[in-house]
């Protein structure tokens, strides 16, 4: 691993912890959480936005104005607006899709969530996920905070991984299963 690869997760993972401490002190961690959700759905949607963030030549005055526009727009809290600045002003702001994760990761773990995963070959509704969620929680007892994925190349079934537990019912695993065994037949 490249010094660089090290030291850019030690750092988010400061600036992470950072961010929740001091969202906690002030009481606005749901506020907080919120606005991060916000940005990484803006990073992820907006291609602009994107290329902004990882573009080496553009100018703290710039950035920083861009980030007060944006703040301003979508009416993000003072102390992520000047948190954000903070990371323009050290340099660190290349780093703020890993820097809100860590911290969204950091708050689940706070409140005693456990990540989970799912793929399915259909699509399920919401109901469904509810459900879902909510048995896992019970097997688990654990709050289960989820992420599901619509995956057709599964076939049928599904695959479902919470921590380090996997269950895999896909006719695809089964179908490898199977090759395998006529491979070692």
């Amino acid at each position: 691993m490249s010094k660089n690869k090290v030291f850019s997760t030690t750092s988010a993972k400061r600036y992470s912890l950072a961010l929740y401490e001091l969202a906690n002190e002030a009481g606005l961690l749901d506020l907080i959480e919120k606005n991060s959700f916000a940005l990484l759905k803006l990073v992820s949607a907006n291609n602009d936005f994107d290329n902004l963030i990882k573009d080496p030549t553009i100018n703290q005055v710039t950035l920083s104005n861009v980030i007060i526009k944006i703040c301003e727009n979508s009416k993000l809290e003072n102390l992520f607006k000047n948190f954000l600045n903070f990371l323009i002003e050290k340099r660190r702001f290349f780093y703020i899709e890993k820097i809100l994760k860590n911290f969204l990761e950091i708050c689940s773990e706070k409140r005693g969530e456990l990540k989970a995963e799912i793929k399915s070959a259909k699509n399920l509704t919401e109901s469904e996920i509810n459900k879902i969620t909510e048995e896992l929680s019970n097997n688990f007892k654990s709050k289960i905070k989820l992420n599901y994925k619509h995956d057709q190349s599964l076939i049928g079934g599904l695959v479902v991984q919470v921590g380090s537990t996997m269950i895999d019912t896909s006719i695809k695993n089964k179908l490898q299963q199977i090759e395998n065994r006529m491979i070692e037949a």
